[in-house]
């Protein structure tokens, strides 16, 4: 008489890898469209998100020219495509999530999110996933206009751009979170995130190429968040003299990453300020 062994019934944490994966997207998945439809119907939201970019890019490309900068090795297309980039990402993700972090926050959503099945890094990501999908679109419309409208070549190293701009919204992203742990409201979210914006725009070469300015201040500007990742933009865009300068950037805005991330695990508030 033969018997049959049955394998003992597996628990909820011995299951395989894929159908953890699966239940991850899925819940990514609800969490970001919920969030893009209450962006959607914040006005507020839609006009930084949408208008104000655009109004930036046009303001960069009234004081900027398209002629060539004296002193730089940039040209004033470039440097209005470039620095539009930046300031798009700035704008449509760090702002933007800065408020939504805190009225999520202050509504009570983020501490009823975590009572349910979503991991801490999903509650995150699910929020900023619609912010990060809207800045690549308004990003590749920047990337075809500057071939199409500005006359520029296509970019030389699509890889650096790529990587520039993914460390670019996860750094935003954890700054956005760290920003919102100091905001007590939604209202004082313009005034928290105004410093990081500023200095951004700024100090970062956005708004005036570093090699426009003075040495000294160019050094220290080289430091600052936003600088390592612009300087794999315009990289990736308009190639770089040796390879020691895009290792040099990424390795800074890796850094920063990390940083930001670790900020984000020491001082996130998910309740209410009092």
């Amino acid at each position: 008489m033969s018997t049959t062994t049955v394998p003992p019934a597996r628990a909820d944490g011995d299951r395989a890898p894929g159908a953890a994966r699966t239940r991850t997207a899925g819940r990514l998945l609800s969490l970001s469209r919920a969030e893009l439809t209450l962006l959607a119907r914040n006005r507020t939201a839609v006009f930084t998100a949408l208008l104000m970019p655009l109004g930036m890019v046009l303001l960069l490309r009234v004081s900027l020219g398209g002629g060539e900068l004296e002193g730089s090795a940039l040209t004033g297309s470039s440097a209005v495509v470039t620095g539009g980039i930046g300031v798009v990402l700035v704008l449509v993700v760090y702002i933007n999530l800065v408020a939504a972090f805190v009225t999520r926050r202050e509504e009570l959503v983020l501490k009823r999110l975590r009572t349910g099945e979503a991991a801490d890094v999903e509650i995150l990501t699910g929020t900023a996933v619609p912010s990060a999908l809207l800045a690549f679109v308004q990003v590749a419309v920047l990337v075809v206009a500057g071939t199409l409208v500005f006359g520029l070549a296509v970019p030389r190293r699509p890889d650096l751009l790529l990587a520039g701009l993914v460390l670019a919204v996860v750094t935003l992203t954890a700054l956005a979170a760290a920003t919102a742990a100091f905001t007590r409201t939604a209202e004082s979210a313009q005034i928290t995130a105004l410093p990081l914006m500023a200095v951004s725009f700024f100090g970062s070469g956005m708004f005036v190429p570093l090699d426009l300015l003075p040495d000294q201040v160019a050094s220290v500007c080289g430091y600052l968040p936003m600088t390592p990742v612009m300087d794999l933009v315009r990289y990736g865009w308009l190639g770089a003299e040796s390879g020691v300068e895009p290792l040099r950037a990424l390795g800074l805005a890796v850094a920063w990453t990390a940083l930001s991330v670790f900020a984000v695990r020491r001082w996130f508030r998910w309740e209410p300020r009092r």
